[in-house]
């Protein structure tokens, strides 16, 4: 890895937040308050927070938790079926992987900051360890009353394990939320310091969660004031970005090369390693799901390998059929082929939308100037293995014989339009691999994610992504600001932060300077433009598989209106109590003393 991250401390010092291949001759059952004696411990308790972020953002369940069964995604191949793509039978059983963890960190905090107070630093370094503390609190009370509304409230630190729960206010959960990152804001550095270095929490980054608590909350009470402080907190991170460290990329596709995985764009990730000590998984072992394993690469992979048989064809019920040798074989470049989910291409049958679907017709419309769909998606294939095609081969409809260039000729085309001929012509002319426009794209054929592909995982192409999962890009400020100054009633205001965004958007390195700037003009909205709709599905064009899909429909009070509308899966079953997750029944079962611990309402 380029840098040290706080988080890999985790592993050399906190066995009870999920590091136990470092710490097997010293294992420890739970957290004592001596654990937090020393500077070693409160470090070792900060750390282990961020693992408990790595262990939930980038792995498979917790993902599709925030993603799945919205506007944006629905099911592929194999997606394993299940509550969370389509509400049908969602309940506390199949929900929540992240609740124990939320609460696990938010104890470990408690001590860090009950005891850290007392511990032999130099005044500077404590602020800076106690600031990080309360940035974490309320960076997991913000989920957790995203995802639930009311949740038990703690800020002492628990030592005697216990019976009874109960659940607090969601608005007194929000009063610490602010208050922790307001505190953590006034006392984290501008950017990142050791030992904290990479991308953990800087003023910055708490004063971006600070301007989205703000909104999220004015949305629940419709609170002008919230509005205002969420847009003026938002605004003000923009004109200090020189300050920061941070600003956007010229080119969107940019802010995705993992060369700049630590660049200026990126605010806040999860780090992984693949270094063997830390123990997430054994190098070349193919390992495929557990803990602290960052598997987002290959959520949306289509099934390339068993999927792109050279001669394949429309069969009478007008699916595209496999048919022939592979083109494609599995390898690094590539990454797995998951096909948990899959952009949203299905078309409507009825209503005002008949005929369209969310993912070409209402999210990326303007392909031909925003330059997000090819910086986001795959559209080409290149032929990875050798392959002859015979002119007498079953299927071969082109009547002529090839042999396919590995490393040079396409072996899978999926444009966003539709090509006369396809699959096997482009028109008239043969095309040596296969041609899948969106009338064949199915749940094991369709357009994959690129933004977080990492190709540079060696010899092993079953091994997890070893590049940081994402969580925040300097972008998301400028649409949290036009959101909130949209609902402050500044439409004019939001229109121009959203044009910084779009027009940047516009950007490509093959155009001209005069076709940038034409294409600039072209992206350019006003202030009549602008509704909740309208960016919600910028956002979409933004941040399509960044895992702020759930939380954005749920915020604008949008999900059930915007599913019903756009995702055939989801539609006919999603009620409004869906707006909040179910949850988890080993929370309500472990609850036997005092009250029971109540469900939220519909489950």
């Amino acid at each position: 890895m380029k840098k040290i991250k706080i988080s890999i401390l985790a592993c050399s010092l906190f066995l009870s937040l999920g590091c136990e291949k470092v710490l097997e001759e010293h294992p420890q059952s739970q957290i004592v308050p001596s654990f937090f004696n020393s500077p070693a411990g409160v470090l070792g308790g900060i750390a282990g927070v961020y693992n408990e972020i790595r262990g939930q953002w980038g792995t498979e369940g917790f993902s599709s938790e925030l993603q799945a069964g919205t506007d944006e995604f629905i099911q592929g191949a194999s997606s394993g079926g299940g509550p969370v793509h389509t509400f049908n039978g969602l309940n506390g059983t199949n929900f929540g992987s992240a609740w124990a963890a939320s609460f696990t960190s938010i104890n470990t905090i408690n001590g860090v900051l009950k005891f850290g107070q007392e511990i032999n630093l130099p005044a500077e370094t404590k602020k800076q360890y106690l600031a990080q503390a309360k940035f974490l609190r309320a960076f997991w009370y913000f989920y957790l009353v995203q995802t639930w509304g009311d949740v038990p409230l703690h800020t002492e630190f628990i030592t005697v394990p216990s019976q009874s729960a109960k659940r607090d206010p969601a608005s007194e959960v929000y009063k610490l939320i602010i208050k922790d990152l307001t505190e953590s804001a006034a006392d984290l550095p501008d950017k990142p310091t050791a030992p904290f270095l990479g991308k953990a929490a800087t003023k910055p980054v708490a004063l971006f969660f600070l301007s989205k608590a703000y909104l999220t909350r004015g949305w629940l009470t419709n609170s002008q004031a919230d509005f205002a402080e969420a847009a003026k907190i938002a605004s003000s991170l923009i004109a200090d970005k020189e300050k920061y460290g941070l600003d956007l990329w010229q080119d969107f596709g940019d802010a995705f090369v993992p060369a700049n995985d630590y660049g200026k764009e990126t605010m806040f990730v999860s780090d992984h390693s693949n270094d063997a000590k830390f123990g997430y998984y054994a190098v070349g072992g193919g390992a495929s799901a557990g803990a602290a394993q960052n598997l987002t690469p290959w959520f949306t992979n289509w099934n390339y390998p068993n999927n792109s048989g050279i001669n394949s064809f429309v069969n009478a019920s007008g699916i595209l059929a496999n048919s022939g040798t592979s083109t494609m074989i599995r390898d690094s470049y590539y990454g797995r082929p998951y096909q948990r989910i899959r952009p949203n291409s299905v078309k409507q049958t009825s209503g005002e939308l008949a005929g369209k679907n969310y993912f070409l017709d209402q999210a990326f419309v303007k392909r031909d100037i925003d330059s997000r769909y090819a910086n986001t998606f795959y559209s080409v294939y290149i032929s990875n293995t050798t392959v002859t095609n015979t002119p007498t081969a079953a299927n071969n409809k082109r009547g002529i014989g090839y042999t396919m260039v590995m490393g040079v000729d396409t072996a899978v085309w999926l444009p966003d339009f539709e090509v006369a001929g396809a699959p096997q012509f482009v028109g008239t002319r043969p095309f040596k691999g296969i041609v899948a426009p969106p009338s064949l794209w199915k749940s094991d054929l369709y357009p994959a994610v690129k933004k977080q592909m990492d190709p540079s995982r060696g010899s092993n192409f079953n091994d997890p992504s070893t590049r940081p999962v994402v969580i925040t890009r300097f972008s998301e400020v400028y649409l949290v600001g036009a959101e909130a100054y949209l609902q402050a009633g500044d439409k004019a205001k939001a229109a121009e932060l959203l044009n910084v965004v779009r027009q940047r958007a516009a950007y490509r390195k093959t155009n001209s300077a005069a076709q940038n700037a034409a294409a600039a003009e072209a992206m350019k909205i006003t202030a009549n433009d602008v509704t909740v709709d309208f960016i919600l599905d910028e956002r979409s064009r933004e941040f399509f598989g960044e895992w702020l899909r759930y939380q954005d429909l749920v915020r604008t009070k949008s999900l059930v209106r915007r599913v019903k509308a756009w995702n055939p899966e989801a539609g006919p079953n999603i009620k409004d109590f869906h707006m909040l997750r179910p949850i988890p029944q080993s929370q309500i079962d472990r609850t036997v003393e005092g009250p029971k611990f109540p469900q939220n309402p519909g489950y």
